[in-house]
């Protein structure tokens, strides 16, 4: 019987059908960091439970940890006492963890492909919305809740309710100074921020299949803020040739067996969507969010279209923003370049071609935060941390650092921010904050400038 990626998946990790069209699934990655774990060890501790296959679990320090050069830990109390709990409970429950100072430390979604642990067919959960962003290996991956987190250590298993599968298909090709963040926030525009509820997507077509690895993590991270938790691109040989290049992939004749296996991960040609919607992204200019919802989107130099409803007006309200302005030349006072949409080396060599040689407006605070450690070291061989700090950008260390707003890495009320993260919601980088979600590119024109910038002029 024919079936879509997604359902072939799902259906080889059930161990038992539920009512109500709910299923067990066994569960072959957890991947866990310091803000959600906590609270399921305690539970753990609790009840007397132990965690049952340690060697599934990963763990890592990324949403709270400072970004300031020699941290190693956050720089306020909460901060610090939750990154305590994950070092103490990890090593209490044999889990490997990677501290602030690991070379191999990052943002989870980031670090964790780069080490080769995430393989297509697989199912992974992680106590934080942004897993989907590893469906791009050809997995099942999904957030979810604290005491989720705490069933799956105890049982290496969750119950879900099946999702639908619904597919993008996007045609055609960009420009060298068009990206998938443009691509991804021109997708959000159309589905809306609730249009992918209940579907688990899979992105397909030209365009996606001559995209490289980074692209289509950024694609999938972004599935979430259309409400789909589950982001998905079929393996292929770019997918095999990025794990044979990670660390702890499979040697030899194992090797080999596991690539036979993930070549027969894809949907078939008559398999049945419950949904599909097509884009050409062949036109596609550089996009920008101007709202307070990652489906606020225009085109840098378009004016604003938006309806009468509450919530555009309500957002342009707190944008400073009308109906009919147009975001290309309106002030910025800080760019944020990093997070686990657009923190991978690719996302730092883009922006440094644009910054080489050029400064920083004096009226922006810009930074550049790399995705993991092995990005940081890479960027700084390569010598684009370098150009980044000869321009006047703040060369951090890895995490999650503004797109979270905490420890000092936030926006100050009423600044207008460009940034390459995921969420521009009310108070997001900060209480009142106005956030615009952009490329890379866009972000770091944008800092040049000390307005919305189009690189495409630069």
């Amino acid at each position: 019987m024919s079936g879509t990626l997604f359902e072939k998946i799902w259906d080889s990790h059930v161990v038992k059908k539920l009512d109500g069209g709910r299923d067990v699934l066994f569960i072959d990655r957890q991947l866990l960091h310091e803000v959600t774990s906590p609270q399921a060890y305690e539970g753990l501790l609790k009840k007397g439970r132990r965690v049952l296959f340690p060697a599934l679990t990963i763990s890592t320090e990324d949403h709270v940890v400072s970004t300031e050069t020699g941290r190693d830990g956050a720089s306020f109390l909460e901060g610090t006492q939750m990154i305590e709990h994950a070092r103490v409970n990890a090593a209490r429950f044999d889990i490997t963890h990677f501290p602030a100072r690991h070379e191999q430390q990052g943002i989870v979604h980031v670090m964790a492909p780069e080490m080769g642990i995430i393989t297509p067919g697989m199912t992974v959960v992680c106590g934080d919305s942004h897993t989907c962003t590893l469906g791009a290996m050809g997995a099942v991956a999904f957030g979810i809740g604290t005491s989720e987190v705490e069933h799956v250590l105890a049982t290496q298993s969750i119950v879900q309710v099946r999702p639908k599968s619904m597919r993008v298909w996007l045609d055609g090709s960009t420009t060298g100074a068009v990206s998938a963040k443009d691509v991804i926030l021109s997708v959000c525009k159309a589905l809306t921020v609730a249009g992918g509820t209940g579907h688990a997507i899979e992105y397909a077509g030209p365009y996606v299949a001559g995209l490289g690895m980074e692209g289509r993590f950024t694609l999938c991270n972004m599935s979430i803020e259309m409400g789909a938790r589950i982001g998905m691109v079929a393996p292929d040989q770019t997918t095999f040739d990025f794990l044979l290049r990670a660390r702890h992939v499979l040697p030899g004749a194992e090797r080999e067996q596991a690539l036979s296996a993930w070549r027969r991960l894809y949907t078939d040609a008559d398999a049945a969507f419950s949904s599909e919607i097509r884009l050409d992204v062949s036109r596609l200019a550089p996009q920008i969010t101007w709202g307070t919802n990652p489906d606020q989107v225009v085109a840098l130099d378009e004016p604003i279209e938006s309806d009468d409803s509450a919530r555009a007006t309500l957002a342009l309200q707190y944008m400073g923003l009308q109906r009919g302005d147009v975001m290309l030349g309106q002030p910025v006072d800080t760019v944020f370049i990093g997070s686990c949409t657009n923190g991978r080396l690719g996302d730092l060599r883009a922006a440094a071609g644009l910054v080489r040689g050029q400064k920083v407006d004096d009226r922006v605070r810009a930074l550049v935060v790399p995705g993991s450690q092995l990005v940081k070291r890479q960027a700084e061989e390569e010598g684009i941390a370098d150009i980044f700090r000869s321009a006047g950008f703040e060369w951090r260390e890895p995490g999650c650092s503004m797109c979270a707003s905490i420890n000092r890495d936030y926006v100050e009320p009423g600044h207008r921010s460009v940034s390459t993260t995921n969420r521009n919601f009310v108070g997001r980088q900060g209480p009142g904050a106005r956030t615009h979600l952009a490329s890379p590119l866009v972000a770091a024109a944008s800092a040049l400038a000390g307005r919305v910038a189009d690189p495409r002029r630069l």
